[in-house]
């Protein structure tokens, strides 16, 4: 059995723009909340945008999955996604993941659309591959920082300074490619290597 999921690789100059935000987020953040909050803030170099998680898998599934989602993605063109705001859950007031994505007016729109049409051919893969469904909806985002304790007193400090209001910048995304990852948990953290990838179709 093989821990994986279904993840977009971030490229260095969007991992590098990532870690300013989360360093200007940090630094904004923390004199507000004080000092009997605990928040873990995620490096960017392990970043990676989760498509489909998996669990633990039978080695046969990954590679049958190999197959089928080479297939899928050959219908599938380039997405960029533009991650442009900050965000919460599970809610602002108290948040347990503090997050950066893109607008939702994106989400609604052509290319949002785009993005939802290549998750559900992912899902639809998975269903034919005997996994389990995913029960929670697709909302392509990015855990910068997990709150452990003092979730009211971030919550607070983010509607005092606002921060959830402003744009931020980061840059646009392009989901050229999945890659299947292999999760490896250790006392350190999470290892991950790179199984397979395939490619979607370029941009038209």
């Amino acid at each position: 059995m093989i821990r994986a999921f279904l993840a977009v690789e971030l490229p260095p100059d969007f991992r590098a723009a990532l870690s300013v935000v989360q360093q200007d987020l940090k630094r904004r953040l923390e004199p507000a909340v004080g000092r009997q909050v605990r928040i873990s803030w995620v490096q960017p170099a392990s970043m990676h945008l989760t498509v489909r998680f998996l669990g633990e898998t039978p080695e046969d599934v990954i590679e049958s999955l190999h197959t089928m989602v080479s297939e899928v993605l050959a219908d599938h063109h380039v997405v960029q996604i533009p991650f442009s705001r900050l965000g919460t859950f599970p809610r602002p007031q108290q948040p347990r993941v503090l997050w950066a994505g893109p607008l939702e007016s994106w989400e609604r729109g052509r290319e949002g659309e785009r993005l939802q049409a290549l998750y559900r051919a992912v899902e639809e893969v998975c269903r034919v591959a005997g996994l389990a469904a995913e029960e929670r909806p697709f909302s392509p985002h990015l855990t910068l920082a997990r709150i452990k304790v003092g979730e009211r007193q971030v919550g607070q400090g983010l509607a005092q300074s606002g921060l959830l209001d402003q744009p931020v910048t980061i840059g646009l995304l392009p989901i050229t490619a999945l890659v299947m990852m292999r999760s490896e948990l250790r006392l350190a953290g999470p290892v991950y290597s790179t199984l397979w990838t395939c490619p979607l179709a370029p941009i038209e």
